[in-house]
């Protein structure tokens, strides 16, 4: 084992321990590390970062690739952590190779669309009980506009009809919403505003 691998290891073996997952890094940087030693590099040099980010493969049928940033953010991420070790680790500077994330357009379904699918769910699954949940679940995402994960983990204690209110347990940042709810066509109840609370 190389010097740098040994180094990319700990780095790898110290950021998971402070509970980043770091999947897209720790399938990159193996290949960086390779780079460095075939140039003969003892260290990161903003040169080598660069020349290692452009070689991603073009990305098929003209869609904007990504992946040559991506390289480079795992590549700067790396070398802040090296020039604590070694303070001739050069650090890739940010927007080095900036990129645009480019996000699909929504598709923006109409009541039409949402009636159609409640139709199909309730026609087309042979079991009655799975037909309703399914027809429950679509209403309810369409109503609410709840994530998927979020409707999923919905348990009928979340719901206070007294009050009014579904409790969204484990939100986006693991926070939890309230949402108040009001009779709806669609599923029977819609969510008309939520607060937060951490």
């Amino acid at each position: 084992m190389t010097a740098l691998e040994q180094y990319l290891a700990d780095y790898l073996q110290l950021r998971h321990s402070l509970g980043h997952q770091l999947a897209e890094a720790g399938w990159l940087l193996p290949g960086f590390v390779a780079h460095l030693d075939a140039c003969g590099l003892p260290t990161v040099t903003i040169e080598a970062a660069l020349a290692w980010a452009q070689q991603a493969p073009a990305s098929p049928q003209g869609r904007v690739s990504t992946i040559g940033a991506r390289r480079m953010t795992a590549a700067r991420g790396f070398a802040r952590y090296l020039s604590g070790i070694d303070p001739a680790t050069q650090v890739p500077p940010l927007g080095l190779m900036p990129h645009r994330a480019r996000w699909r357009q929504p598709f923006i379904y109409t009541r039409a669309d949402i009636d159609t699918l409640l139709d199909l769910a309730g026609r087309t699954i042979a079991s009655p009980l799975r037909a309703a949940t399914y027809e429950t679940l679509l209403g309810l995402l369409a109503a609410s506009g709840l994530r998927i994960g979020e409707a999923i983990k919905l348990d009928r204690s979340d719901i206070d009809w007294a009050q009014g209110v579904l409790l969204i347990r484990e939100s986006k940042f693991g926070n939890y919403a309230e949402a108040a709810v009001m009779p709806s066509p669609v599923t029977g109840l819609a969510v008309c505003g939520n607060s937060a609370q951490d």
